[in-house]
């Protein structure tokens, strides 16, 4: 077997003409039909190159020169958002991440689930697709000798010092901005992971999309923090929407960014926040969509997907704190809300309390098992929503699915290769793959949220 040609090698200077976009945002050149992977380029943009890595079947490079522009290109760039891969599409202008968003959905349900025939309608993107983040998890660390905080460079722990997150809401990048000035002050010692040293390791602000309130929780490697309640008093002086103070404790060396114990320093333990006209808490662990207006365009567009009526009966798996659930229980006779997390259940009765909503049920469980429990007590499902995280619905909860027989199943994903593999077991298991919408929750980025619609093929 002869070895196959690489056509380049690392440190070649190459010139290349861009002839697409990966799922990833990076740009396409071939060389005799080997493609090196670009970033910050785009399809037509011919360009001089530096070959950075030379591999059996593809490589990376990155632009020396660009000798053309594409009309699609945003004038004015950020190369540290693009380094740090905050916003990996910022330099497309918006329409064509949009259309780009499209494209990779249907083309990834053409090749993992088989489906080209599948509709996969426009992307449903935002007015205003910058500074939309409701949640910002910062990394805090020592740069020349002082405390600084950004976010690292891709495939690094290199922090890049940051003022302006770009997605991020402004009031939220201001708020990090007085707590690094104010933690300074008071000599906190920033995290060193390589040493498993100093104290604060991350600054994370959640803020009510509607309601406004701010939430600050300071990530600490030990249960010490000093001067917490000045730190506390001037946070608040600076940033007077602050109602909320947490100390969240992760002594462990890992990447994870959260630890187990958290510890009210001031205010309240939760921020209030609403999503289609229902009020919501939200705690320092919550899971909360971090695009309140697109995902309320997300779940109203899974209740139009699914035209409920007034007797339905609605089963949502993955059901979290019940957003979705609450969501769409005016529209049908019950909802039956099943979760694998005891707390995120807990959540949902409260929440459901907290609305008034009486058509709502929630069970802590895995799906297969409670769904079992169900049908023994006669409880059948009309409709079955999911939206499951992004490895997507395993086998056998599928093969359940399929037992329990719904009319409509309503999909939301965040992840179309997932998504594509499902649609494909549920399209063999005699449902008709109606419809699949995008919608844009992360603008300047390549991520994508999808609602699909199901319906059982009768015999």
């Amino acid at each position: 077997m002869t070895k196959k040609h690489i056509p380049v090698a690392k440190n070649q200077t190459v010139d290349v003409v861009i002839e697409d976009l990966t799922h990833e945002g990076l740009g396409v050149g071939k060389v005799d039909g080997y493609p090196l992977f670009i970033e910050n380029a785009l399809p037509t943009e011919k360009m001089t190159v530096l070959v950075l890595k030379a591999g059996r079947t593809f490589g990376y490079a990155k632009c020396l020169t660009r000798h053309s522009t594409s009309k699609d290109r945003v004038p004015e760039t950020s190369d540290v958002l693009i380094r740090t891969g905050i916003a990996p599409l910022h330099h497309l202008v918006y329409e064509a991440q949009l259309a780009f968003k499209q494209k990779q959905v249907a083309n990834t349900l053409t090749r993992i689930g088989k489906l080209p025939d599948v509709p996969v309608l426009p992307t449903i993107g935002m007015e205003n697709p910058v500074a939309y983040r409701n949640k910002a998890q910062i990394p805090v660390r020592k740069v020349n000798g002082i405390l600084e905080t950004g976010f690292f460079r891709k495939n690094s722990h290199d922090l890049v010092p940051i003022t302006d997150f770009f997605i991020q809401n402004k009031t939220i990048d201001t708020t990090i901005h007085h707590v690094k000035e104010i933690v300074k002050k008071y000599q906190v010692k920033p995290y060193d992971e390589t040493e498993h040293t100093g104290n604060l390791r991350h600054i994370i602000v959640r803020r009510g999309h509607y309601s406004g309130e701010i939430m600050v929780v300071l990530v600490t490697r030990k249960e010490k923090l000093f001067n917490h309640d000045k730190i506390s008093r001037e946070i608040v002086e600076r940033v007077p929407e602050v109602v909320s103070i947490i100390q969240n404790i992760n002594p462990r060396q890992t990447n994870v960014i959260m630890g187990k114990e958290n510890r009210t320093l001031y205010g309240k333990d939760v921020i209030e926040d609403m999503l289609l006209g229902k009020t919501y808490q939200i705690s320092a662990n919550s899971f909360y969509q971090v695009n309140t207006s697109q995902a309320e365009v997300l779940y109203q567009t899974a209740i139009d997907f699914a035209e409920f009526t007034p007797d339905d009966i609605v089963v949502d798996a993955y059901c979290g704190i019940g957003t979705i659930a609450l969501s769409l229980a005016d529209y049908v006779k019950k909802v039956y809300g099943v979760e694998v997390i005891p707390e995120a259940v807990a959540d949902a009765r409260k929440n459901a309390a907290r609305n008034q909503v009486t058509n709502a049920v929630f069970e802590a469980g895995k799906a297969e098992t409670v769904f079992d429990k169900w049908v023994s007590e006669g409880i059948t499902a009309d409709v079955l929503v999911v939206d499951p995280p992004r490895k997507g619905l395993d086998a056998g909860f599928i093969a359940h699915v399929l037992e329990m027989a719904p009319k409509k199943i309503v999909y939301i994903s965040c992840n179309p290769a997932t998504l594509a593999r499902d649609l494909r077991l549920f399209a063999d298991g005699a449902y008709h793959v109606a419809k699949v919408q995008p919608v844009d929750l992360f603008p300047q980025t390549t991520h994508v949220e999808l609602v699909a619609l199901m319906s059982r093929v009768e015999d």
